[in-house]
């Protein structure tokens, strides 16, 4: 057995299998706007995505051995964990989406009919579709057994989402300004109440 993986049980890569593409489905669904041509992006989020886009390879990279059978009971833990985990993920990021509507973008932009979000989990932390793609690396390392790429995955994804976070809230601040900034004061980044 190879030091750096963890035996695993099929049904929890199933889990994983079906939460990506029950992710994909959301990220691609339709958020309700319309292409803006007065929209401000910000070209420096590309790098932040492709650091946590690494972060997420550095989990998925390695051998998988299944070991355990489909219904022993550390196949079965697994598993439920993974489907607690990711479906977390999935809830989160539907309801970021939702709440977001038009505003919603991958690469960090702000339209000039943007407004600003504070309702659904935006009332609790500035950035849940970080802490929902966190939450989901996890479930992924669980899922995979590679516990030892949290190591260097989870440096990298936070480098990339703070990369990402700073763009997005300057953007933010450049639009709203005194608006956003009292939002700042009274809501935290990603974990509510923390961080």
């Amino acid at each position: 057995m190879d030091v750096h993986q963890t035996p695993i049980g099929f049904p929890a890569l199933i889990i994983l299998l079906a939460s990506l593409a029950v992710f994909g489905l959301l990220m691609l669904s339709k958020s309700g706007g319309s292409p803006d041509g007065g929209s401000n992006r910000s070209r420096l989020s590309l790098l932040g995505i492709a650091i946590q886009t690494l972060a997420f390879f550095v989990i998925g990279f390695g051998r998988i051995t299944v070991l355990y059978a489909p219904n022993s009971p550390e196949a079965i833990e697994q598993a439920g964990v993974t489907l607690f985990l990711a479906g977390i993920t999935c809830w989160l990021f539907a309801a970021s989406k939702r709440a977001l509507g038009r505003n919603w973008s991958l690469v960090a932009r702000t339209r000039s009919d943007h407004e600003l979000v504070t309702w659904g989990p935006f009332a609790y932390v500035r950035h849940p579709i970080y802490s929902a793609l966190f939450v989901w690396m996890i479930a992924m390392a669980v899922a995979f057994g590679h516990y030892w790429g949290l190591i260097l995955g989870v440096p990298l994804y936070w480098i990339g989402t703070v990369l990402r976070i700073h763009e997005e809230e300057r953007l933010l601040r450049a639009r709203f300004g005194e608006n956003y900034a009292a939002y700042a004061k009274r809501v935290k980044r990603v974990l509510p109440g923390i961080i």
